[in-house]
């Protein structure tokens, strides 16, 4: 065997990598970055943290001691500006700040972001305060993201849900399924845009389409953490 001689690229420090902590159940957030990122020059790394099946508030709970190990799974080459948490209802019931210690407790990150802080920047730079909630879990988990919201200053008095706890239901509720409930309750005159929760939700067909019919603002999960850790990586 011959030992070859090679040399070492210098990584660009203008191109920062970011992190995305993904949950095992997901199957729509890495293709949805993936169209969302397709023309970005920052590379995302991508680890899983194991999730349950059915959700509930205990099996949302439960992924807060795992994910400085999900963090750790991490490429550790180059710091991270950012590394984003993929779930909005577990953000709810852990908090968006000690999410963020937990996985700063194993990845060298500035900030963590999750979609729940994500669409609240989001309506904050839109100047909404008023949203119509669309979610497709059932109430003991919608609770505590609605809690979260109005701790937030944003109100979702307007809400609906499709009341399904099971994550491979969840990722397979139809577009026309979600355009629909979601004009239903965007066209209430008493909220100025729409949030569909959860990043498991297939929404990106379905943003334009109800984006078109109710003339107001249509954020989802994946959108917001996607702009939102956009914008964290370029500060």
């Amino acid at each position: 065997m011959s030992h070859l001689p090679y040399t070492l690229d210098t990584d660009d420090p203008a191109t920062c990598p970011m992190g995305l902590i993904v949950l095992q159940t997901d199957e729509t957030i890495e293709p949805d970055f993936a169209s969302i990122f397709a023309d970005n020059p920052s590379p995302i790394y991508v680890s899983r943290i194991a999730s349950a099946k059915t959700v509930s508030t205990d099996s949302l709970a439960d992924m807060e001691t795992l994910l400085p190990a999900a963090a750790d799974l991490l490429p550790k080459a180059r710091p991270y500006r950012v590394v984003g948490y993929g779930c909005t209802s577990a953000s709810s019931v852990i908090g968006s700040a000690h999410v963020e210690q937990m996985v700063q407790k194993a990845c060298d990150v500035a900030t963590v972001t999750n979609p729940l802080r994500a669409a609240l920047a989001f309506a904050s730079d839109l100047g909404i305060a008023k949203l119509a909630l669309l979610s497709p879990y059932v109430e003991e988990v919608n609770e505590p993201l609605r809690r979260a919201f109005a701790k937030g200053g944003v109100s979702t008095d307007v809400f609906g849900t499709f009341g399904e706890a099971e994550e491979a239901n969840v990722v397979r509720i139809s577009t026309q399924s979600i355009v629909e409930n979601a004009c239903a309750l965007g066209a209430d005159p008493a909220v100025e845009a729409v949030f569909l929760s959860c990043t498991n939700l297939r929404t990106l067909r379905a943003i334009p389409q109800i984006r078109a019919r109710i003339g107001k603002p249509v954020l989802s999960s994946n959108q917001s953490l996607a702009w939102h850790m956009d914008r964290l990586n370029a500060a």
